[in-house]
């Protein structure tokens, strides 16, 4: 592993977005939007380095589009599997971080080697 290469920040825009009852299901879009805006201004709280934040999109928020610090990829199907393969791309080359709470995904990352983050880490509130 390249211990020099940035952290790969993987977020499950759906499931961080979705841990919050704030009215996100109204606007699936704006609210990845949001999430997207904060994630570009904060970055990922308590890490320290350079990082690449990968937001993963899917369903209604598909179309959400990238700015500066944040890569934002809509997947094409699942978006469980779109963060898997994004692991599977990723593993061994560099450190990732996967930020979700879905039980299932956490294991599948996990079995690849990924650290593993709830959604608090990039959405305090």
């Amino acid at each position: 592993m390249d211990d020099s290469a940035p952290l790969l920040v993987i977020v499950d825009a759906a499931n961080v977005v979705g841990s919050v009852p704030d009215g996100w299901w109204r606007d699936r879009h704006g609210a990845a939007e949001r999430l997207q805006d904060r994630l570009a201004a904060d970055g990922v709280p308590g890490r320290a380095g350079p990082v690449e934040v990968v937001l993963v999109v899917e369903g209604a928020a598909r179309g959400v589009e990238s700015v500066p610090g944040v890569l934002v990829e809509s997947a094409p199907g699942s978006g469980d599997d779109h963060m898997v393969g994004l692991v599977e791309r990723a593993a061994g080359d560099r450190p990732v971080l996967v930020v979700t709470a879905d039980r299932e995904l956490r294991r599948r990352v996990a079995e690849l080697g990924a650290e593993v983050a709830g959604p608090r880490t990039v959405r305090p509130t």
